[in-house]
């Protein structure tokens, strides 16, 4: 099902671009997000990166750490400054619809 930008019009971001309901987030938005932040094409370790944030903040109700980001996902902490340039657990956890994990400025 892909969505629109309107379609990311319709949700209600904080002055940070987080999502202020983690609920309104699915799938079919990644890409759009992704291109907000940037990320114009989404690879398969991005994929990876964006579940693992989102299971991670489900299961713990907080978004990973860099750290246990690169410790955890699969993806090593240089790969994640590869797939998310301006800081990965606080991109990946705005593409993921998740509140901005801990430590991140």
């Amino acid at each position: 099902m892909s969505m629109t930008a309107e379609t990311l019009e319709q949700i209600e971001f904080n002055e940070e671009g987080f999502f202020v309901d983690p609920q309104a987030w699915h799938e079919g938005l990644v890409p759009e997000l992704a291109k907000r932040d940037g990320i114009d094409e989404l690879t398969e370790e991005h994929w990876k990166v964006i579940r693992f944030m989102r299971a991670e903040y489900l299961a713990k109700g907080a978004g990973p750490t860099v750290r246990v980001l690169g410790k955890s996902s699969g993806v090593s902490i240089k790969e994640l400054y590869q797939l998310f340039p301006k800081g990965p657990a606080k991109l990946a956890a705005r593409i993921a619809g998740i509140p901005k994990p801990r430590g991140c400025i």
